[in-house]
């Protein structure tokens, strides 16, 4: 379902589970479902009061999404708003004779301005602590010229370098933009600091530039100057100049990048950089859906280097990948690998080996937690040693093993389980409310079910025998819960067909006869029917379509 106007709001009417179509159907589709439903629910063929009133409840609820869907503007608004976009009271949404694609152009304009209502408040915080940890001592040193020294029997681990760095942005119109950012840094007892202000303006939707000054005690006053702009629709430049004053004298910098798209997934870049270290750098990036590659050359003055990366992403819900990469350059050559996964919504984990010569080992771990980066490079010896190998790569993941099933898997779990426990008290009231429509339209289609099956049996057609809809615990660590499932056989009869059964992708639990018995939990439809007297088993996940019978769907006669 759409959503409203109001944020992350969703209705629980869903007009086309209701009428059993696809939110494609056409209007013929539309009319043949809705006449079967009202001649299902017509008041006038009940006489009992009670089920009179029933049946004029949900005759008029069908009633509803017939006129919603049927009318194109009306559905449109649907589409985009959901069913609180239909109530006009207090709602600006559209004028009801604009087209269906004028409505949706006004959706897009009314979200952008929300948008930039909402940068208006938010200051999109962003910071790095990284902290450096000397770990040689573990590794590097000999015992016997610490056997006399008081405590020379414990490695020596040191904090050796820390940085922290911060930026805040500030709107302040529509297209310009205040950034604030510091940093500081200090490396074995020597340390500095400095703060820059950058005014960013975008100037069209082909570019934007930028104005930046700082200070600092390291390098001195700095002013600089950031353009961004697109040449074609697959082309784009960058540059970058800047002068910093300091006692050395004025340094002036200057970088350029130019950058094309090589086809739907590969970027190419070619980039130059003039000033105290000047370089030219090209790189050639491809990104897919399971992997990400580069290759990158570098002709400059202190380094040049030849890198090339590959990381793999697995399809799982945890996001992992594995990564490698080897650099060899002027300053030596280093091979890298590590992993990194996502361990909660908002926090993503990762670690990396790095072995170079003459750089040693070292084992970087980083943890990325929304906007914050927390960067923890430990470097553990200067020698190329399997040992310091071994455990920079074992010793990481037994630990992350540990923290998941003892801590992270737990709080995950917990959290869940109180997000929804909050969904079922919010929702209580209308669960209640849809499960008494559900159990009024049951009782509605008896007479009408009972005709279906003298039909579908006098032609050995198709019987739905048993059908339940909720969630099924199958796994073994799983039986301690318990099954949650309404019976369903009922509402499916009713809507065999010609000895066929059609369900759309939509959600199950707006078909008539049917409500949710497990709010926020994942559910499938179970359902053992009868064809030719052969017996038939499914079980269909939500959200997909089903159609019934199937030959796949045959039970042995062994079984």
């Amino acid at each position: 379902m759409a959503p409203a106007l109001g944020d992350g709001e969703f209705d629980n009417d869903d007009y086309y589970s209701l009428l059993n179509i696809r939110r494609e159907a056409t209007q013929e589709e539309l009319k043949g479902s809705y006449r079967r439903l009202c001649m299902l629910y017509h008041p006038d063929k009940h006489r009992d009061p009670e089920l009179k009133r029933q049946a004029e409840q949900l005759f008029n609820l069908v009633h509803q999404a017939y006129e919603v869907l049927s009318d194109p503007q009306s559905r449109a608004i649907y589409d985009i708003y959901g069913k609180r976009g239909l109530d006009v009271d207090g709602w600006e949404v559209v004028e009801r004779k604009r087209t269906p694609v004028e409505i949706r152009e006004e959706f897009e304009r009314l979200q952008r301005e929300r948008e930039e209502r909402r940068l208006q408040q938010r200051t999109n915080p962003k910071g790095v602590i990284s902290v450096g940890v000397d770990a040689t001592d573990l590794f590097d040193r000999y015992e016997e010229d610490y056997e006399d020294v008081p405590g020379g029997g414990f490695p020596h681990v040191e904090i050796n370098k820390m940085h922290i760095s911060q930026s805040i942005e500030a709107p302040l119109t529509t297209s310009d933009t205040a950034v604030l950012s510091g940093s500081l840094s200090t490396h074995n007892g020597n340390g500095g600091g400095n703060i820059n202000v950058a005014l960013r303006r975008v100037t069209s939707a082909k570019g934007w530039g930028e104005v930046e000054f700082g200070a600092g005690d390291t390098h001195g006053p700095l002013v600089g100057m950031k353009i961004f702009r697109n040449l074609t629709a697959r082309c784009f430049v960058t540059a970058q100049c800047g002068l910093n004053f300091s006692s050395r004298g004025v340094r002036p910098s200057c970088t350029t990048m130019l950058a094309r798209h090589l086809d739907k997934n590969t970027m190419g870049y070619l980039q130059w950089r003039w000033g105290t270290q000047s370089s030219m750098n090209t790189s050639i990036v491809r990104d897919t859906k399971t992997s990400h590659f580069t290759l990158a050359m570098q002709l400059g003055i202190p380094h040049s280097f030849m890198m090339m990366s590959y990381q793999y992403k697995f399809q799982d819900e945890d996001q992992t990948k594995v990564k490698g990469s080897i650099k060899a350059g002027f300053f030596g050559t280093v091979v890298e690998y590590g992993a990194e996964r996502k361990i909660s919504r908002h926090s993503v984990l990762g670690a990396t080996v790095s072995v170079g010569v003459p750089q040693g080992i070292s084992l970087k771990i980083k943890l990325n937690r929304a906007s914050q980066t927390y960067f923890f490079p430990i470097h553990l010896t200067d020698q190329l040693l399997p040992s310091a190998v071994f455990y920079a790569t074992v010793g990481p993941l037994v630990f992350y093993l540990a923290i998941q099933r003892l801590v992270i898997r737990p709080y995950v779990r917990a959290q869940k389980e109180q997000d929804l426990e909050k969904h079922r008290e919010s929702s209580a009231s209308d669960i209640a409310r849809k499960r008494q429509e559900a159990e009024s339209a049951v009782l509605l289609m008896q007479e009408s079910v009972r005709r279906i099956i003298e039909t579908e049996e006098s032609k050995m057609g198709l019987i739905i025998l048993n059908a339940w809809y909720g969630k099924f615990v199958t796994d073994n660590s799983q039986r301690h819960e318990r099954a949650k499932v309404i019976d369903v056989t009922v509402p499916l009869q009713c809507l065999v067909k010609d000895s066929k059964l059609i369900l759309t992708e939509a959600t199950k639990s707006g078909l008539p006869g049917f409500y949710d018995p497990c709010v926020g939990e994942e559910k499938s439809l179970k359902v053992l029917y009868q064809f030719q007297g052969v017996m038939h088993q499914v079980l269909s996940p939500e959200g997909e379509a089903l159609r019934i019978p199937k030959q796949s769907h045959r039970i042995d006669a062994d079984t």
